[in-house]
């Protein structure tokens, strides 16, 4: 999905799918119709609405990595496969940092 339309439009047509008018969501998910209405009409929602519609509507939230051509996706396994170790198995802490940052360190 790239764009709010596009998830409104899912949500729309899966509430027709299931036979469900705009008003009967206040039932579902405890939202008025009016303020559903925004949602289908595209208006930005905080995540935690979006999830409450979500599953008032039998759907979920699937997040992925977008597909290009030519490119792999960057997993732990392609690095390995380079011979190339990811940044964050490098990263050690620094002791001296510790005192500093826990209040340690002698004054």
């Amino acid at each position: 999905m790239k764009s709010l339309e596009e998830i409104s439009t899912l949500l729309a047509e899966q509430r027709k799918k299931l036979g469900i008018e705009q008003k009967d969501m206040y039932m579902r998910i405890g939202m008025k119709q009016q303020q559903y209405q925004r949602i289908e009409a595209g208006s930005d929602v905080k995540l935690s609405t979006l999830f409450r519609v979500l599953e008032g509507l039998d759907l979920e939230l699937s997040i992925s990595p977008k597909e290009h051509k030519g490119h792999t996706a960057l997993t732990e396994e392609n690095l390995k496969s380079q011979n190339q170790v990811p940044k964050s198995a490098s990263l050690q802490d620094d002791e001296d940092d510790l005192g500093f940052w826990f209040g340690s360190e002698e004054k």
